[in-house]
């Protein structure tokens, strides 16, 4: 399941990548929850980003340092709480989400025409919803040691 789910999420960013390349745009789907945040919320810790995005705090900051990188975000010091960095788009980054927001527009189109066509596709999403509420619910590896050791141990000789 999880190599299947994998290369259907790697198939779908490329499918995205795409658009945007077509469209001329320098912009990587894997940039859309940072942007996606900032756009609805001005700014946000680092924290607040890995929260939200659901991904450890590692990954976001590394994330958002590729950003600053590209001078697309920015981070200062948050007045309330001096131990706090906020992060925000630069100029350039708002100037990068202004012309991505057509393109987000036009790949919800595009899935809801695909929807559509493919009646079975939206069983996807929820599935996909109820299967990661119960990865939060349910602790797998647990579960696989417990099988291993009590359903499928090896008989004795």
């Amino acid at each position: 399941m999880g190599s299947r789910l994998r290369r259907l999420s790697e198939s779908f960013l490329a499918e995205i990548n795409r658009a945007y390349q077509n469209e001329g745009i320098d912009f990587d789907a894997s940039w859309f929850p940072v942007f996606y945040l900032l756009s609805k919320n001005g700014s946000l810790s680092i924290k607040e980003l890995s929260e939200q995005m659901e991904v450890s705090h590692p990954a976001a900051s590394q994330l958002i340092s590729n950003l600053k990188s590209k001078n697309l975000v920015t981070s200062a010091t948050c007045p309330d709480d001096g131990r706090r960095q906020l992060v925000q788009l630069t100029e350039s980054g708002r100037e990068l989400l202004t012309n991505i927001l057509p393109v987000w527009d036009a790949i919800l189109l595009a899935m809801d025409e695909l929807l559509d066509s493919e009646p079975e596709c939206v069983e996807l999403l929820p599935s996909i919803s109820a299967l990661e509420n119960a990865f939060k619910s349910v602790n797998l590896a647990d579960r696989i040691s417990n099988k291993l050791a009590h359903e499928l141990k090896p008989a004795s000789t």
